[in-house]
C-alpha cells in the first residue's frame, strides 16, 4: 500500500470498537421515511408498509476483489456501496438503506477506515440512501469490506421473465472497467521496477474510473418508469456481459442471438484494446465490473426506448432449443460461454 510517510496514524485500539463506530458513522443523516431508527441500538427498524422488500449482500476482499496498490480507500468505500446498489437497480427497485461491515487488521490506522467510510458516506449522499447499520471487527488477514443493501420494490423484475421475440437490450457501454484494470496492472508493475516513474494516466481517464470509481445506474429504473417500459427480465453486468446473458437465458428458458457489431463500447476500450492487442469483442464478453443493466423487453416496446442514447438492442431472444449464440460481424454464429470473472480457482 503506498502511503504518505508524513500523514498521521491513529490506530485502532485508541477508540475502541463502540468508539469507532461512533467516529465513523457519526456525521450520517436519515433521509428516508422507512427508516424509523438507525445505527444506535440493537439493530436497525424499517417500517415499508405494502411495499415489497428486496435485500442483497457483497463481499469485497482485499487481493481478490480489489488491491490497495492502486485502488484509493475513498474510491474503495464509493464502490462497495455502488455494487451493491446495483443489484437492487437490477430488480427494478429503488434503493433505500444499507448497512456496512468492516474487517480491518491493526497495519490500517484510523484515518484509513476515515477514508473507506467518507466514500461510503458520498456514495449514500449521491444514491440518497440511509447507513443504518453494520460492524467493524479485527483480521488478521487484510481487508475485508460487506455490505448490505435494502430497498422497496412496487413492480420488481426478475431474472425469468424473457420470452422469446424479446429485445436484449443494455445501458452504457462495456469493457471499460476490464481494460482500465489491465491500465492499472501494467503500471503497478512499472511502478515496481521503477518508483519514480510517474504514469501518464490521462489517455486512459475514462476507463480508470470506469474500474475505480463505477456508478449504478439508479437514473434507468426512473428513465424506464417515465418511458412507460416494464422489462420483462433484467440483471447487472457484475461478471461479464456473456455470462449475465447465460443467467438470463437459463432462468427464463430461452435461447438468444447476440450480436457483435451492437455491443456498445466506447472509443477508449478500442484503442486501448489494441494497444493491448485484445479483441474488444472479448473483452466485453467476459471482462465483468461494468454495472451496466441488461434487460430484456418486448418488442411493442421498443419505439418507447428507440432513440433513446442510453440503450443499445443487442439481441433478441429465441426459444430454448435454438441455443445461445454470438452472431460475428462475418456473421457466423459461435455459442456464447460463461468465461467471465472468477474469483474461485479450480
Amino acid at each position: 500500500m503506498i502511503e504518505d510517510k508524513n500523514q498521521q496514524r491513529t490506530p485502532l485500539s485508541e477508540f475502541g470498537e463502540f468508539g469507532l463506530i461512533d467516529h465513523l458513522t457519526k456525521n450520517f443523516k436519515i433521509n428516508h421515511s422507512s427508516t424509523i431508527k438507525g445505527i444506535g441500538d440493537d439493530a436497525a427498524v424499517l417500517n415499508f408498509e405494502n411495499k415489497k422488500i428486496v435485500l442483497t449482500t457483497d463481499l469485497l476482499v482485499e487481493g481478490v476483489h480489489f488491491d490497495l496498490s492502486y485502488m484509493p480507500l475513498k474510491h474503495l468505500g464509493y464502490k462497495a456501496v455502488v455494487v451493491n446498489l446495483s443489484d437492487v437497480y437490477a430488480m427494478n427497485a429503488k434503493a433505500t438503506q444499507i448497512t456496512v461491515s468492516i474487517a480491518v487488521s491493526n497495519r490500517f490506522p484510523v484515518e484509513a477506515l476515515e477514508d473507506i467510510y467518507a466514500g461510503i458516506e458520498t456514495a449514500a449522499k449521491i444514491y440518497n440512501i440511509d447507513v443504518v447499520g453494520g460492524d467493524t471487527t479485527s483480521s488478521n488477514t487484510g481487508l475485508l469490506i460487506s455490505i448490505t443493501a435494502i430497498g422497496e420494490a412496487e413492480d420488481e423484475v426478475y431474472r425469468s421473465g424473457a420470452k422469446p421475440k424479446d429485445l436484449l437490450v443494455v445501458t452504457g457501454d462495456l469493457g471499460a472497467a476490464f481494460m482500465g484494470l489491465q491500465v492499472l496492472e501494467r503500471e503497478k508493475e512499472v511502478y515496481k521496477v521503477n518508483p519514480n516513474n510517474q504514469p501518464d494516466l490521462e489517455p486512459y481517464t475514462y476507463i480508470i474510473e470506469r474500474q475505480l470509481k463505477p456508478e449504478a445506474r439508479k437514473d434507468i429504473i426512473k428513465l424506464l418508469k417515465d418511458l412507460d417500459v416494464k422489462p420483462t427480465s433484467m440483471i447487472d453486468i457484475s461478471d461479464g456481459l456473456s455470462s449475465e446473458i447465460i443467467h438470463l437465458c437459463k432462468q427464463s428458458n430461452v435461447g438468444c442471438d447476440l450480436y457483435e457489431d451492437k455491443i456498445p463500447l466506447d472509443p477508449q476500450v478500442i484503442s486501448t484494446c489494441e494497444e493491448f492487442n485484445i479483441d474488444s469483442t472479448t473483452v466485453a464478453l467476459n471482462g465483468g465490473e461494468d454495472y451496466e443493466l441488461l434487460f430484456t423487453i418486448s418488442q411493442d416496446d421498443f419505439p418507447k426506448i428507440q432513440a433513446n442514447p442510453n440503450f443499445s438492442v443487442i439481441g433478441y431472444m429465441k426459444e430454448a432449443n435454438d441455443g445461445m449464440h454470438l452472431v460475428t460481424r462475418g456473421d457466423s454464429r459461435i455459442p456464447i460461454k460463461a468465461q467471465g470473472w472468477k474469483n474461485f480457482n479450480g
